[in-house]
């Protein structure tokens, strides 16, 4: 949608923005662009407001410090939150009493751009099923634009995006959750485990929430969707697309799966998402396992559902198989970091919950010096118990979370553990119990907000710690 097209929708209408991050700055200039009367706010003090300044400049009103009593009023027509931002905080509530949409920028994306969007959610496997699909579309010649929860707001795209390329979005629960028109051409639901429950404080919300994800497809869409998750299967019954499935344990009538060491595409979509595909076959093979250059059978899982949704947006089987046989991972996502006098480091930060950690835990048949910990959500984690006592030799803790974890530890009978201040302790205890033909493996389970501003920060900092070890006596 060009900015004149956007002008219908929002010139003159008064737009308050929640939160000045980096996707409320993304949408604030682009409600700005389109006409909109705009004021963000937030309640940090004006010293950590980084970008309030420049908004201003560029027009747009900027309130720090708190919320004014009348920030959102009766002529407000829209806000716009942060996804983090939780619905019981008193603008929000206000909106509510009023009758004014509440939303999240990935709304305003979709309803501003001429590119078909692409969405992709879960608890896990997100940012590297995002990522894959990337890339087999941009091998495919499909001009995708990247944007999201992966990094770039997707709303700083909207209008740049033309109607020959495709916008493929990561999006969490919290954006999800703070839609209402919102329509992806493809939507895929990746899984969904206990998550976020601090902030969609029931498993119902958590889960409506990713589900809103297909509320307004229809018969011309495609969901794609992990057999093997439960409640995804649930889910199939209230979906209106064509279902393109993934599973690593079952044949599937019509998706991606695993035989004989390989994996298998099959398709029989209809109507215009038939045509891209007209000149393929109904079932080809496209890798076969030991070809494949992500390791973890996690993983194999995301390349499942980038090969559905890659396919079903026209990419050539080529395109796939090229990718699939380069693409070694993302950063901070069981990231191989170095080789040590024979012990390898893996960097998987952004394992913030125990099933992620678990995956990871069960990618590796060395043994496991095992780095955990973080804010503490009131989890248990003998979940992992299991994978402990199977895969570690050694516990490594820190965190919240770490008196928690060092007993998980002993319920799996593991006799070398460590509880430490930091991350870099970590590393530094970490190299004194490796040995040649170790993995010493970051994997927290946790989020990183008890010690670390992100997952990223986390990631870098055991990065740096384990580079460290090579000129370290």
């Amino acid at each position: 949608m060009s900015i004149e097209e956007g002008r219908t929708l929002y010139k003159g209408k008064q737009a308050v923005v929640l939160g000045l991050a980096k996707s409320g700055a993304a949408v604030a200039r682009t409600l700005k662009a389109c006409g909109a009367v705009v004021t963000v706010n937030d309640k940090k003090p004006e010293n950590e407001c980084e970008e309030a300044e420049l908004l201003r400049e560029e027009g747009i009103s900027v309130i720090c410090g708190g919320h004014p009593d009348d920030i959102v009023n009766p002529d407000v027509d829209i806000v716009i939150k942060n996804p983090g931002i939780p619905y019981t905080v008193a603008p929000i509530q206000k909106a509510e009493s009023l009758g004014i949409p509440v939303v999240t920028e990935v709304e305003i994306a979709y309803e501003l751009s001429d590119a078909p969007l692409i969405g992709i959610t879960g608890s896990n496997g997100k940012t590297t099923t995002t990522t894959l699909i990337g890339r087999m579309l941009e091998e495919g010649g499909l001009a995708p634009i990247v944007a999201g929860n992966i990094g770039t707001p997707l709303s700083e795209q909207a209008l740049q995006a033309k109607t020959n390329q495709v916008l493929v979005a990561e999006l969490s629960s919290f954006q999800l959750k703070g839609t209402r028109k919102f329509r992806p051409v493809i939507a895929c639901l990746l899984n969904v485990y206990d998550a976020h429950l601090d902030y969609h404080k029931t498993k119902e919300d958590y889960v409506h929430s990713k589900s809103k994800l297909f509320m307004n497809q229809d018969e011309s869409n495609v969901a794609v969707l992990n057999y093997d998750n439960e409640i995804c299967r649930n889910l199939a019954e209230e979906i209106r697309s064509q279902i393109l499935w993934f599973s690593v344990t079952e044949e599937v009538e019509q998706g991606a799966f695993l035989r004989d060491g390989a994996i298998v595409f099959k398709r029989s979509l209809s109507g215009t998402l038939a045509d891209k595909l007209d000149k393929s076959p109904e079932e080809e093979v496209v890798v076969r396992l030991e070809e494949l250059a992500l390791p973890g059978a996690h993983n194999v899982e995301n390349m499942l559902a980038a090969i559905c949704v890659a396919r079903a947006s026209g990419a050539d089987m080529e395109a796939l198989r090229h990718v699939l046989r380069t693409f070694s991972g993302v950063e901070h996502r069981l990231e191989f970091v170095d080789e040590i006098n024979g012990v390898k480091y893996y960097n998987d930060s952004k394992a913030t919950n125990p099933e992620a950690a678990s995956r990871a835990l069960d990618s590796f048949s060395a043994p496991i010096v095992w780095i955990g910990g973080g804010l503490d959500r009131g989890i248990d984690f003998h979940e992992l118990v299991p994978l402990l006592r199977r895969h570690v030799k050694a516990v490594i803790t820190y965190g919240q979370t770490a008196e928690k974890l060092l007993a998980r530890a002993e319920d799996a009978g593991i006799i070398r553990t460590k509880r430490v201040d930091t991350v870099i302790d970590a590393v530094a205890e970490a190299k004194s119990i490796a040995r040649e033909g170790d993995i010493v493996l970051l994997s927290p389970a946790c989020a990183s907000w008890d010690m670390y501003k992100s997952f990223e920060e986390r990631g870098v900092l055991f990065k740096q710690s384990v580079h460290k070890l090579k000129t370290s006596p």
